[in-house]
């Protein structure tokens, strides 16, 4: 069963909560309420999230508070953030929400099918890094295994663990290759374009290493392997 990824709603007004969650249900993920600044970090410290949608004014602490305090924290500076705001006070003001780590700033009111796109692409960014980091730790599990055998002996990768392996870093693949046409069909923000073009390094990477585990290659000693 694929866990769902989950999206962080952050505005002070609950009507407006209420109308994001109206937008975003189709997306069939977990949506993540708060109210405030301080509620939206709270939630951050245990929980791991696809996306941030922000509100700009609030009360108390405003989104570009709120998105200081999160790109200064190492679990969540790479956390994608989308600024909404009711309110447009020209470039400068556009320019102080990109300056403040968002990948995007909508103002409201937005168009809805454009909203659900843009969150969509970053949820799936975010689900095959996920696929990704399983597949990585399962390769390093047999890099480690693999040189070790009974009395200290050596013995090749089992055949069919790398099949498996292969199998499943195949499918990531062919999802993180067609993510990537959509990307440059669409004229996606350059945020999402960029997080696709590393995860595809990372996948080129994963597969350099799996492929150097196949009897007659050199076997794991010689491969190196990103974190």
């Amino acid at each position: 069963m694929v866990q769902k990824a989950k999206i962080l709603l952050v505005d002070d007004r609950p009507e407006n909560l209420l109308a994001l969650e109206a937008i975003l249900s189709a997306l069939d993920q977990t949506l993540v309420r708060a109210s405030s600044g301080e509620e939206a970090l709270k939630a951050l410290l245990t929980d791991d999230f696809a996306v941030i949608l922000l509100d700009v004014q609030m009360p108390g602490m405003d989104g570009f508070e709120t998105a200081a305090h999160i790109k200064r924290r190492e679990r969540t500076r790479d956390i994608p953030i989308i600024f909404l705001t009711a309110i447009n006070h020209g470039p400068h003001h556009t320019f102080r929400g990109y300056a403040a780590g968002a990948v995007d700033y909508i103002s409201k009111p937005f168009d809805p099918w454009v909203l659900r796109a843009k969150v969509s692409v970053f949820v799936e960014l975010y689900m095959k890094n996920c696929q990704l980091r399983e597949q990585a730790a399962l390769l390093r599990l047999q890099l480690e295994g693999g040189g070790k055998g009974a009395a200290g002996g050596s013995k090749e990768p089992s055949g069919g663990i790398l099949a498996e392996l292969s199998a499943r870093l195949a499918a990531v693949e062919e999802q993180a290759e067609a993510l990537s046409k959509q990307l440059d069909d669409d004229s996606a923000d350059a945020a999402a374009v960029a997080t696709a073009a590393h995860l595809e390094r990372k996948l080129t990477g994963l597969r350099r290493a799996l492929d150097a585990l196949e009897p007659g290659t050199g076997g794991p000693a010689s491969v190196p392997l990103q974190n």
